[in-house]
C-alpha cells in the first residue's frame, strides 16, 4: 500500500495568516461547522439552574471535572495492573482520558466542532471503569451475572455514575449529547469511519443498555460528531501509549513493532499520534463524519492486533488476573453479606451506602449496589479492603 502524504495539511484546512480554518478569516473568532453540535441543542432529561456565564456543555464538563469518580481516575489501572503502585509514570486512567480531551480537542478545533462538547465527552467517558482496568471489568462482569443484574461494561456504568451515583445518589443532570457521548464511546471497536446517529432518543440509549446486559453484541454510535471524534480519540491515545508503557516495563522492545507499522505509522507515540490526527482531519474536514483514509486504518488495525498479542492478552502480563478474580469474588460476596445483615461497620455502609439518597437506595437491588461500591474502587482503596478482610493480623 502506497502511503498517502501527511507532510503537509491542505491550505482549506490552515490559514497562514491565522491557523486553523475553523478560525473566521477576518478575526480570531472561532466558527463553528454547520456540522457541528450547538450550544442552543443542548437539552437536559431534568430542569436545570439557568447558567450566564457558561453553557450547557461548559457545565457538564465542569461537574465531571469536579466529581468524585473524576478525581479517582488517578488511582486506577490503565493496562499494567499494580504497576503504578511502583513506577507512577505508568499511564493510569487519568492520563489516558488527559489525553483523550486533548488529542480530542486537537480534532474538534480544526474541524470547528464543540469543544466544550467534546471535553465534557473525553473528560466522562471512563469514568465506569473499575479497578484493575479491563480485567477488573471482567472478573466483576462474571459477579454480575452470577447475581443476574446483566453483564458489565464500563461505558454502561460510566452513564449510571453521573446518573445515579454521582452527588450523593443524586446524579449531575448532564446534557442528553454528553450522556450519549459516554454512553456510545468504545476504544476496543476498530472503526474507520464513523457517522453520527442524528436522531437518537432516551430511548435508543436504554434499549442498548438492556440488551448489553443481557449479553448481546449490540453496537450504538454517538449522536454527534463531537462524540464520534471522542470514541475514534481513545483509540489514538492509548494505542502508542500502551506500547511505550510495554517497553518501560520491559515486556516488550520497539524493534518488536511490526515494520510497515512503524515505517507507515511510527514507532513512537508522539508520530503514532501525529500520523493518526492528520489522518482524521484530512478525512473528515467539511464532511458529516469521522474517518481515517483506507491506508492509515489498515496500519491501524495490524497495530490493535499486535498489541492483542504482545501486551493485552500476554501470559506474563496477565498473570495477576486469577488473584483479581478471587479477590474481587471474596470482596463482592462479604459486601453482600454485610448489606442483607445490616453490617454498619462495613467500608460499604460507611463509605458509599450511608452517603447516598433514599432515591438511590430504593432504585437498586443489593447486588447493584455492591457492583456501584466495588467499581468505584481506586486500585489502592481495593488492595486496602482485601487487606483488611483477609490478613490475619487485622
Amino acid at each position: 500500500m502506497k502511503k498517502q502524504s501527511l507532510l503537509k495539511l491542505p491550505s482549506r484546512i490552515l490559514d497562514p495568516r491565522i491557523g486553523l480554518a475553523s478560525l473566521s478569516n477576518d478575526s480570531n473568532t472561532y466558527k463553528l461547522s454547520p456540522f457541528a453540535c450547538k450550544d442552543i441543542d443542548a437539552f437536559r432529561q431534568y430542569p436545570d439552574d439557568p447558567q450566564q456565564l457558561r453553557t450547557a456543555f461548559a457545565v457538564d464538563r465542569d461537574r465531571i471535572l469536579y466529581s468524585g469518580a473524576y478525581r479517582r481516575y488517578h488511582g486506577k489501572t490503565q493496562v499494567f495492573s499494580f504497576s503504578n503502585l511502583i513506577d507512577e509514570e505508568m499511564t493510569n486512567r487519568s492520563l489516558h482520558t488527559t489525553y483523550v480531551s486533548q488529542i480530542a480537542r486537537t480534532i474538534s478545533k480544526i474541524l470547528g466542532l464543540n469543544l466544550e462538547l467534546t471535553e465534557a465527552i473525553a473528560l466522562g467517558h471512563d469514568l465506569g471503569h473499575t479497578p484493575f482496568g479491563h480485567d477488573g471489568e471482567k472478573a466483576l462482569s462474571k459477579l454480575c451475572i452470577k447475581h443476574k443484574i446483566g453483564y458489565f461494561h464500563h461505558n454502561i456504568e460510566s452513564l449510571h455514575i453521573v446518573d445515579f451515583i454521582s452527588r450523593k445518589g443524586n446524579g449531575l443532570n448532564l446534557t442528553f449529547q454528553v450522556r450519549d457521548g459516554i454512553l456510545s464511546h468504545d476504544g476496543e471497536v476498530h472503526d474507520s469511519k464513523l457517522i453520527p446517529e442524528r436522531k437518537k432518543t432516551e430511548d435508543d440509549l436504554q434499549e442498548y443498555i438492556k440488551s448489553k446486559k443481557e449479553g448481546n453484541e449490540k453496537q450504538i454510535m454517538p449522536s454527534t460528531l463531537e462524540g464520534c471524534v471522542v470514541r475514534i480519540t481513545d483509540t489514538i491515545a492509548y494505542i502508542g501509549q500502551d506500547i511505550e508503557d510495554a517497553i518501560r516495563c520491559g515486556v516488550l522492545r520497539r524493534n518488536d513493532i511490526p515494520e510497515d507499522c512503524k515505517k507507515y505509522l511510527g514507532d513512537k507515540n508522539s508520530r503514532i499520534i501525529d500520523s493518526l490526527v492528520r489522518s482524521v482531519v484530512l478525512n473528515s474536514f467539511e464532511k458529516d463524519f469521522i474517518s481515517f483514509d483506507e491506508e492509515t486504518s489498515y496500519y491501524l488495525k495490524k497495530l490493535k492486533n499486535f498489541n492483542y498479542e504482545k501486551i493485552y492478552t500476554d501470559i506474563n502480563i496477565k498473570k495477576t488476573n486469577s488473584k483479581i478474580e478471587k479477590c474481587m469474588e471474596f470482596l463482592f460476596e462479604k459486601y453482600l453479606n454485610d448489606i442483607e445483615n445490616k453490617n454498619i461497620e462495613s467500608n460499604i455502609f460507611k463509605q458509599f451506602l450511608m452517603n447516598k439518597t433514599d432515591k438511590y437506595l430504593k432504585s437498586f437491588t443489593d447486588a447493584e449496589k455492591v457492583r456501584d461500591f466495588i467499581a468505584t474502587m481506586t486500585d489502592r482503596y481495593f488492595n486496602e479492603e482485601v487487606k483488611e478482610y483477609l490478613l490475619p493480623w487485622k
